[in-house]
């Protein structure tokens, strides 16, 4: 649920990278932080759990527009992916705007995948949102490992709901921002719609 800030006339989006342990969504952060113009982005902060990190930071983006005179400011997160970080993942996912699934496209990684995917729908569901209802885009990382699973299987397994997807290689960037922006738009068109 976005929060309003009447006097910076801000509205604050987040949007919470989620996925199994060690798919890239710490690396998908670092890339769009290291891009982004330090004047229109906070600090980048990281809590440290044993085996991963969350980070967060937020940015406000200069060519996205404005709704009804309010700038829009989006706070990114990523959550733990290890199982017994649960907790935690239900936590940050308190108050989302929009989900970025990040599947590690690797063979041997696909039911780890299917589980976070899982759990991303239950946890929602805990704090009254339905997967199948707001703004959720999907990036299938690593697609330039030789062990990489097709793209259809990717998308049969993971993107039933047929979303948008996007080919990525978090560490070059290659679909970075492109992820970004679609779940923006669509965090966006949300927003829009219930201002009028």
């Amino acid at each position: 649920m976005s929060f309003i800030n009447y006097s910076s006339r801000e509205i604050n989006c987040k949007i919470v990278y989620y996925g199994p342990g060690l798919c890239g969504k710490t690396t998908n952060l670092q890339f769009i932080y290291k891009r982004t113009n330090p004047q229109s982005r906070g600090k980048m902060i990281s809590l440290a759990t044993e085996t991963e990190r969350t980070l967060f930071f937020d940015f406000l983006p200069l060519a996205l527009g404005e709704i009804r005179g309010f700038k829009v400011r989006f706070h990114l997160y990523t959550v733990p992916g290890q199982v017994f970080y649960d907790a935690s993942r239900k936590l940050i996912l308190k108050g989302v705007d929009g989900v970025v699934f990040v599947a590690d496209s690797q063979v041997e990684r696909m039911e780890a995948n299917i589980e976070s995917v899982e759990n991303l729908r239950e946890n929602l569901m805990e704090h009254g949102y339905d997967l199948d209802e707001i703004p959720y885009v999907l990036q299938y990382n690593k697609r330039d490992l030789p062990n990489a699973v097709s793209l259809e299987e990717l998308r049969e397994a993971l993107n039933t709901r047929g979303v948008k997807d996007f080919e990525a290689c978090a560490t070059t960037g290659e679909g970075v921002f492109e992820t970004l922006k679609c779940i923006a738009k669509e965090i966006l068109f949300v927003l829009k719609k219930g201002a009028k």
